[in-house]
């Protein structure tokens, strides 16, 4: 029912920008939080940042990793959430993943299939 389509990944240098987007359809997505998160090779896969449903004010929250660099911001009319990134360092090379839960039912919690970030020169 829920797709997500993520897009924006990419090869870029270190120092360099890139804005990733997730459209998420199926719903209405207001009440959803939203979010990305990022799995490099060898790790587990970890929080990047989230904005909370229109029930939390659509609060952010962020790794202390990518704080100050990177920016999520969601456009409910578009049912889409962004996440910018600057200041790109190698160690932000992952897959990153969209993720869309709803607010009140934890079994409402979805993925999408990841889009490859690689820093380098």
């Amino acid at each position: 029912q829920v797709q997500l389509v993520e897009s924006g990944g990419g090869l870029v240098q270190p120092g360099g920008s890139l804005r990733l987007s997730c459209v998420a359809s199926g719903t209405r997505f207001s009440v959803y939080a939203m979010g990305w998160y990022r799995q490099a090779p060898g790790k587990q896969r970890e929080l990047v940042a989230t904005v909370a449903s229109s029930n939390s004010g659509y609060s952010t929250n962020y790794a202390d990793s990518v704080k100050g660099r990177f920016t999520i911001s969601r456009d409910n009319a578009k049912n889409t959430v962004y996440l910018q990134m600057s200041s790109l360092k190698p160690e932000d090379t992952a897959v990153y993943y969209c993720n869309v839960r709803h607010a009140f039912n934890s079994n409402y919690d979805y993925w999408g299939h990841g889009t490859q970030v690689t820093v380098s020169s």
